[in-house]
């Protein structure tokens, strides 16, 4: 993507590029004031900071918002992917639910940031919680995490259990096969294309509500871009890593879930289940809204993700202090 794309989107002195492990990772960021709390966005799978086009301006007003890329994705560096017992390499990385964790957290110390609540759609859900998990062992916990449609990571090792049998006595050769740079560029060339996108936006946001030239125009430059292929090599091959629930279980930073109930990947079922943990505070859901509620139906989803913060999130913050 290019700085052009981005400026379509947030002005011109909000988008910023720094270095990362000798990478190079973008992200925007709103006027700092003093005292101000700050919400950093973190987005899912294939997505980029840009998909927070409706929901920076709305924070605007009481926080400092920083939107990232996540290395592998936006404007951020496209590193070689480096799978389980293939050769180090200096210019790869392992792609990772803690890559992206430690990336979080390293802008949080690098920037000063001291009072800031975590929101992550999707596997930038997973990301959020681990990167609190890693706070709070720094001894530096968020004020809170808010989960927008959480990735449940189905495909997961360590859910083969509930599974169809089909799809278990399978997963060998998949496996197999999605190692494969001939397979995952291909898989990824066919559905790197605006029409393809596009469809898969639709399933996403059943109502059909923000699907633009924009948003479609944003992923595929994104897409475009160098190493692309590579950071979907990555991505797909997480078959053992983090689980949102099981991170939910160990920390104690405040979290609170908002979920489109009509997603059609990640079941608000699950979600539901998940508001055992004692981490969890809230859960509102959003009929009709599907995956990206935040971006499909920023009206409903503001106004919940505003309170969240100015009350689950004071409360935390002073706690802490």
């Amino acid at each position: 993507m290019t700085a052009s794309a981005s400026a379509a989107v947030f002005p011109d002195h909000w988008i910023k590029q720094g270095s990362w492990n000798n990478h190079r990772i973008s992200w925007i960021e709103t006027d700092r004031r003093d005292g101000e709390s700050t919400a950093l966005l973190i987005h899912g799978f294939g997505a980029c900071k840009e998909h927070w086009r409706h929901t920076v301006p709305a924070l605007t007003g009481d926080h400092h918002v920083v939107a990232l890329d996540l290395l592998g994705f936006g404007m951020s560096n496209k590193p070689q992917s480096i799978l389980q017992g293939e050769p180090p390499n200096p210019e790869g990385v392992v792609y990772s639910i803690d890559l992206w964790a430690n990336q979080v957290v390293d802008f949080i110390d690098n920037h000063g940031i001291v009072d800031v609540s975590l929101i992550g759609n999707s596997i930038g859900g997973v990301v959020a919680l681990r990167a609190a998990e890693i706070l709070e062992e720094r001894q530096k916990p968020a004020a809170m995490v808010v989960l927008i449609d959480c990735a449940q990571r189905a495909i997961d090792d360590k859910r083969v259990s509930e599974q169809p049998p089909f799809r278990a006595l399978g997963r060998p050769l998949l496996k197999q096969l999605v190692r494969q740079r001939w397979v995952t560029r291909s898989l990824f060339m066919s559905l790197a294309r605006p029409g393809v996108i596009r469809k898969v936006l639709k399933l996403a946001y059943p109502t059909g509500a923000c699907v633009d030239d924009t948003l479609v125009e944003v992923l595929h430059r994104a897409a475009r871009s160098p190493g692309a292929t590579e950071s979907f090599r990555g991505f797909i091959n997480l078959f053992n890593d983090h689980l949102a629930p099981e991170v939910l279980e160990r920390i104690k930073t405040p979290v609170g879930m908002i979920w489109g109930e009509a997603d059609p990947w990640e079941p608000l079922s699950q979600a539901q289940q998940w508001t055992r943990f004692a981490s969890v505070h809230e859960l509102a859901t959003l009929p009709s809204l599907g995956h990206c509620p935040h971006d499909e139906g920023p009206d409903q989803v503001n106004p919940i993700l505003q309170r969240m913060l100015n009350t689950n999130g004071r409360s935390s913050a002073e706690l802490n202090s």
